[in-house]
């Protein structure tokens, strides 16, 4: 038994297959479900088995093709229309303190650095190192003097 050519097939079946693709999502996403189902079909027709039936072949594609199209909108973000602007409080404390902010920018960079990946991001030494670009034990002496010189350097209002 010879196979047919693919372009024949798709002659054939390509009308039913749209008709079930417009049925089970509709005009907007039909087409790409059909493009979808013969990209799929063309893969796997050489290794389809001499007989099959194979417009119920074409049409299980598309059923599953739809399927993941359904799946994929549902997952889709849905557009909100305009949100009202929040400002955010993540990390950002009610009254800033600027002379602290200030006191870290201040510091040497691997100080800074050090300080800001230990303490604010809770990073372990051996990720600070590696951000770093130095060694572990580098990373946790410049923690240990960027603190000390934010100690000598930043002193509170409030202890008066």
């Amino acid at each position: 038994m010879t196979v047919k050519p693919f372009e024949q097939m798709v002659d054939e079946h390509g009308p039913a297959v749209l008709r079930v693709c417009r049925a089970m999502l509709g005009p907007a996403d039909a087409d790409d479900a059909w493009s979808e189902t013969f990209l799929a079909a063309l893969r796997a027709y050489p290794q389809l088995r001499p007989g099959s039936n194979v417009r119920a072949w074409l049409v299980t594609i598309a059923h599953r093709k739809a399927i993941d199209r359904h799946r994929a909108i549902a997952r889709a973000p849905i557009p909100a229309g305009s949100v009202p602007e929040r400002p955010a409080t993540c990390g950002i404390p009610a009254e800033p303190d600027t002379a602290l902010w200030d006191a870290v920018r201040a510091l040497p960079a691997k100080q800074r650095g050090a300080v800001a990946y230990h303490y604010l991001a809770d990073l372990p030494y051996l990720e600070v190192g590696k951000l770093l670009d130095t060694s572990e034990a580098a990373a946790r002496r410049s923690a240990a003097d960027g603190i000390a010189a934010l100690r000598n350097i930043y002193q509170p209002e409030a202890s008066a």
